[in-house]
């Protein structure tokens, strides 16, 4: 400990005889031990020999706790004064004093090493400042440029940087007091420093030789590089520079640049976390906002703490209007689900789903009314079909058993009208049939028309001819334009139309009345419009009434009877010709069916009309 020790340590007996003098002793005063030991150290200037003796007398006296420290003045081998301080002690054997033990370091030494010190907690103090500062920023380019700036302050490098690795390359992404342009440059992470301090093993590394072909010999006067290795996770992210062109860093520097890049790490590893969280919270507010599906968030009390828009769509309830409070329908416990109607008449499917992690619950609904009405439109649509088919098959049944067992005992009229029934049967199956299989292709989008150009007045007049024999309570007016051009369509397709949108009118007005047919030329379209004095349509069901299975409502399905494939298929064949087809309220009462259709000639084509 002696010969290691920094401080030239002099052991004194009583009599102020050497009896130790270590090598730092030898270096400080300039005298060999063997030349020291046993007698008086000539190292005490004469005008500081009362003062010396006062001192050790204070120690051998117990004064000052045994031990006293001065700033003085000590001779060195070749006269030179030195400015010392001295720690004396005193050198006990049991209870007695039985000499003295002298520390020597040179005053000046002192003064730099604490110089030292404090700069060193100077600097501390203000890495605890800029780590504190770096990690309360959490955009990661922010917290790298913070970096770069803070490394040129602790470090009195002249300019810093901070590049990623990414792969096999690097990408200097932050720079300090270096031109704006180096900015985004990459190098091939092989030949790099970074490279080098990989293989090192260590995490911090000076280089001062071959700094001209790297891009920071853009600085002018670049002569030592310092840089520090920063990891994420356990992984090397990439590394911080210190470029010194005025001044060359020491060991205290080196340190810092460690503690920087290690901070650096930890800042740029939350970033890098904080920004995958807004990432992942805007993936999830995006798809929670945009999803079709109604989602709520509940707490663990029930209340509602998120309402997406599809909720309020669903719903009719605005977001302030539930949040903190209970959604507006009963939950499914977990793992289930609930089907229920609103008071609006929509029906819900909801689901259910808790969040262990937070307590919280996840609740999902979706508008099933369409299903849940063509549900019931088949359950009613497979009833309405077997009574439509029942009642011409028992009648026909019945006939054709009278006519099997009373063949003999019948008249001939009774025979034919017999005969008359079960072929006015037949031919109303042979329709019905009709409608389901039209119905059923153009379900599965498989009705085939001929678009072709042919004559919509002759389509009118053929299927009108005869309306008005067919009820004694209802009129027939047909009013067809003169200029009605020919239109493009599938004459066969139009005739179905044109007849099931009559049968309708006469259908749907059991009280008789005026029927109305009218058709003229709208631009480049003709229209053909069919009123009736019946019972109406509801507004809520004027779109309806073209679905499939779908009557105004099961009491007029009774009440009228049919399957509820007509309109439907009128539309279908519309549009498959390239028209259209829509119900409307007649002024007065009743409905009017208006058709659409193209023409086969545009206003001002030289093509004549019919």
């Amino acid at each position: 400990m002696l010969a290691s020790s920094p401080n030239a340590v002099v052991a004194l007996d009583r009599d102020q005889s050497v009896l130790v003098w270590n090598a730092a002793a030898e270096r400080l005063f300039g005298w060999p031990a063997a030349d020291m030991l046993g007698r008086r150290a000539p190292i005490v200037p004469g005008e500081l020999t009362a003062e010396h003796n006062a001192v050790l007398e204070r120690v051998r006296t117990g004064g000052a706790g045994n031990s006293v420290s001065l700033r003085t003045k000590r001779l060195r081998s070749d006269g030179v004064l030195l400015d010392v301080r001295v720690d004396i002690s005193a050198l006990r054997l049991g209870n007695s004093v039985a000499g003295y033990v002298c520390v020597h370091h040179l005053a000046q030494a002192e003064e730099a090493a604490k110089s030292r010190m404090a700069r060193r907690a100077r600097l501390v103090r203000r890495l605890t400042d800029v780590v504190g500062d770096i990690n309360a920023e959490l955009e990661l380019p922010a917290v790298l440029d913070r970096i770069s700036a803070s490394l040129t302050e602790l470090t009195g490098a002249d300019a810093g940087g901070f590049v990623l690795i990414e792969g096999d390359k690097l990408r200097l992404v932050s720079t300090y007091q270096l031109p704006d342009q180096l900015r985004g440059t990459t190098r091939d992470l092989r030949t790099s420093l970074v490279d080098k301090l990989l293989r090192t093993g260590k995490t911090v590394m000076l280089e001062s030789e071959g700094l001209g072909d790297l891009v920071w010999a853009r600085l002018t006067g670049l002569h030592t590089i310092a840089l520090g290795l920063a990891a994420v996770g356990g992984r090397p992210y990439g590394a911080l520079y210190a470029l010194f062109a005025r001044r060359k860093p020491g060991h205290l520097e080196l340190e810092l640049l460690e503690l920087l890049a290690g901070h650096a790490g930890i800042a740029a590893g939350n970033a890098v976390a904080y920004q995958e969280a807004v990432r992942q919270r805007a993936h999830e507010r995006a798809v929670f906002d945009a999803s079709a599906d109604g989602i709520a968030v509940l707490d663990e009390a029930g209340r509602v703490l998120r309402w997406n828009p599809a909720a309020v769509d669903l719903t009719g309830y605005a977001a302030a209007a539930v949040i903190g409070g209970p959604p507006p329908f009963p939950l499914p416990g977990p793992g289930e689900k609930r089907t229920f109607q609103l008071e609006s008449g929509r029906w819900l499917d909801v689901v259910s789903a808790g969040i262990e992690e937070t307590g919280e619950v996840v609740i999902d609904f979706r508008d099933v009314t369409a299903a849940k009405e063509l549900e019931e439109a088949k359950d009613l649509f497979l009833a309405t079909t077997s009574h439509e088919l029942r009642t011409p098959i028992t009648i026909v049944r019945g006939f054709a058993s009278t006519l099997d067992s009373r063949w003999d005992k019948l008249s001939d009229d009774e025979r034919r009208s017999a005969v008359r029934t079960i072929a006015e049967r037949s031919r109303s199956l042979g329709g019905l049939m009709d409608h389901l299989l039209l119905g059923a292709r153009a379900g599965a989008d498989e009705l085939a028309v001929r678009i072709e150009s042919f004559d919509l007045a002759e389509r009118i007049d053929v299927a009108t001819l005869g309306l008005p024999v067919l009820s004694d309570k209802h009129r027939v007016e047909v009013r067809v334009a003169d200029d009605l051009p020919r239109v493009l369509g599938d004459p066969l397709a139009t005739d179905i139309v044109l007849g099931q949108v009559l049968e309708n009118a006469f259908k749907y007005s059991p009280q008789g009345g005026l029927i109305r047919v009218e058709a003229w030329r709208e631009e480049d379209t003709a229209v053909v419009v069919v009123d009736d004095e019946g019972v109406g349509i509801a507004p809520t069901d004027r779109e309806r009434i073209f679905e499939r299975f779908v009557q105004v409502d099961s009491g007029d399905r009774r009440r009228f009877g049919g399957v509820g494939l007509g309109l439907y298929i009128v539309r279908s064949l519309a549009r498959a010709q390239g028209g259209d087809v829509s119900a409307h309220p007649r002024p007065g009462g009743g409905t009017r069916l208006r058709l659409v259709m193209r023409c086969a000639s545009p206003i001002g084509s030289d093509t004549p009309t019919r």
